[in-house]
């Protein structure tokens, strides 16, 4: 798995648009606080609006806001609709596995491979957006152990 700037971008605009949850907010604004130009930020927010994550609204007052409330919009999700699959190889992939020759012989990389993989989804499908904005995530994974 590796998070493009499409990604972490795209988390970096949810971010914003939870801090002002209810309101509209223009791209311009976003853009300043997420440090992304307007324009890339334009084609990540058409992907997150396809994705069911935002809504918009055209004109002179229009924006971008938020679909769903932040505690429901969860951080796996979210990577894996804008980035594919979270497995750091696709031999180890649940959505797109790749079949590997080594697999044969008893790969040892493989075990490894799906322990990241597995780490990686427990840890971004146990996190929601509520949770990025409330600065959530130590407290989280102390829970979980």
């Amino acid at each position: 798995m590796k998070i493009s700037s499409k990604g972490e971008y795209a988390l970096r605009a949810l971010i914003a648009l939870g801090r002002k949850e209810e309101e509209l907010v223009q791209i311009k604004d976003i853009s300043k606080e997420t440090l992304v130009s307007s324009q890339y930020l334009e084609q990540i927010l058409l992907h997150l609006k396809s994705h069911g994550y935002v809504i918009s609204k055209r004109g002179v007052n229009g924006g971008y806001k938020l679909k769903e409330a932040p505690e429901r919009i969860v951080i796996g999700k979210v990577i894996r609709d804008l980035e594919g699959p979270l497995a750091p190889m696709s031999c180890v992939s649940i959505t797109s596995y790749e079949y590997c020759p080594l697999e044969d012989q008893g790969c040892m990389l493989k075990p490894l491979w799906a322990l990241i993989r597995d780490e990686v989804a427990d840890l971004l499908d146990h996190t929601t957006l509520q949770d990025l904005l409330d600065r959530n995530i130590n407290k989280k994974r102390s829970d979980r152990k």
